[in-house]
């Protein structure tokens, strides 16, 4: 059985950072993605990486501030969150597929992924 567990959410202030993880087992993924869903807003694309080629992709409001990597011996993605905004606050989820395309429309579209996880809070305070 597929699973995709996140960890390292919480709270901090405007200007700090956090790391959150996304652990995946029961089958390996040739990309995997971060989303973020705000309170009353869609699910929208942050950022993405191809596992086997590293090739990343952000969504334009992140960039710069946040890195997606991986640990492919431990089956984990990463996404490093610096200089958090407070409309980065958000529930931020984790997901996996086997991606049949490469693009950065492609890869942070919630439609192309099957596999997700349960999500965690992420809350920026200003």
């Amino acid at each position: 059985q597929v699973h995709l567990v996140e960890s390292g959410g919480g709270s901090v202030q405007a200007g700090g950072s956090l790391r959150l993880s996304c652990a995946a087992s029961g089958d390996t993924f040739s990309c995997m993605a971060w989303f973020r869903q705000a309170p009353g807003k869609e699910r929208e694309g942050v950022a993405a990486i191809y596992t086997r080629s590293d090739i990343t992709y952000y969504a334009d409001v992140v960039k710069g501030r946040f890195t997606v990597s991986q640990d492919n011996a431990k089956n984990t993605v990463y996404l490093q969150m610096n200089d958090l905004k407070p409309e980065d606050t958000a529930v931020y989820y984790c997901a996996a597929d086997r991606c049949r395309g490469v693009s950065s429309s492609y890869s942070l579209s919630t439609r192309n992924y099957n596999t997700w996880g349960q999500g965690t809070q992420v809350t920026v305070s200003s």
